[in-house]
């Protein structure tokens, strides 16, 4: 009993310590429904892998200066993000096309 205690003590920080996207996995909609705000491009270990589409989208993104305070608004930052995008061709995890107005996930 002791030793699984002791075990459990140091697995649980842990996972804790793991981002968001690698504590479990969600689908694309999902996903997409729970990414705004202050983004950063990256080219490695990205939370989210992103293919940039010009029809049918998981999601409509408008890029923002400020308030990005819903699904679809992105405002691009090079520090502090909220989640970090590594743009790719193949394999994403979601869909996004940039618009210029009506953002959100795509019906």
């Amino acid at each position: 009993m002791d030793r699984s205690l002791r075990l459990l003590a140091l697995l649980v920080p842990a996972v804790l310590l793991l981002p968001a996207s690698a504590q479990r996995r969600v689908s694309p909609q999902e996903a997409a429904r729970t990414v705004y705000g202050k983004i950063q491009f990256v080219t490695s270990f990205p939370d989210y892998k992103v293919k940039v589409v010009s029809s049918f989208p998981d999601l409509k993104v408008k890029k923002v200066t400020s308030f990005p305070d819903a699904p679809g608004k992105w405002q691009i930052v090079d520090s502090f993000p909220d989640y970090k995008i590594q743009i790719v061709d193949s394999f994403p995890d979601f869909t996004v096309q940039y618009v210029n107005s009506f953002p959100g996930p795509a019906k």
